[in-house]
């Protein structure tokens, strides 16, 4: 595998029926101007469909923030197949929601090596939260810092940068 290259590892499936409508419930709490209750641990991304062109919505966990730089990163826990991964890829400048604060930004795409090193810091910072995350997208990872990075070279990651200008949280 290359440094650009994300492995194909087996993602798991994405959520149906309930779970789906579940899901996509912090969507309609942003919607209802709600989206303060997820701090800046969540945000909301507007992106444009690839082929319908129509505007959708994906609420997602924020893996780590740079206030000075103005950017958020994210992580794909179903792969590069993800529909707003593959809709950012054709229209990398769109919009994000973070509380009740709105933010032009223009995404750009992680290196696997760049993956894993992201990884390699989460996990220690977030224990638990990146035991599961990995058990969700069955990687088998030991605790070990050297684990964790190798299961981040498999996860397409996003860099979200804000447009020069804005004011930042």
């Amino acid at each position: 595998m290359t440094a650009h290259q994300h492995g194909t590892h087996n993602r798991p499936p994405l959520p149906r029926g309930w779970r789906r409508r579940l899901a996509r419930l912090p969507i309609a709490l942003y919607r209802v101007g709600l989206g303060p209750v997820f701090g800046k641990r969540l945000l909301l991304v507007h992106h444009i469909g690839r082929t319908s062109g129509l505007d959708r919505r994906v609420v997602l966990e924020v893996v780590a923030h740079d206030t000075q730089r103005g950017s958020w990163i994210l992580a794909s826990g179903f792969g590069p197949k993800a529909a707003w991964y593959q809709n950012l890829r054709a229209t990398p400048k769109t919009t994000i929601q973070v509380g009740n604060r709105n933010y032009a930004v223009t995404a750009r795409f992680l290196s696997a090596d760049e993956g894993g090193e992201i990884m390699s810091r989460y996990a220690p910072a977030h224990p638990r939260m990146a035991r599961r995350l990995c058990a969700f997208m069955g990687f088998d990872v030991d605790g070990t810092t050297e684990s964790y990075r190798q299961a981040g070279c498999q996860i397409p990651f996003v860099r979200l940068d804000a447009a020069p200008g804005q004011s930042l949280p």
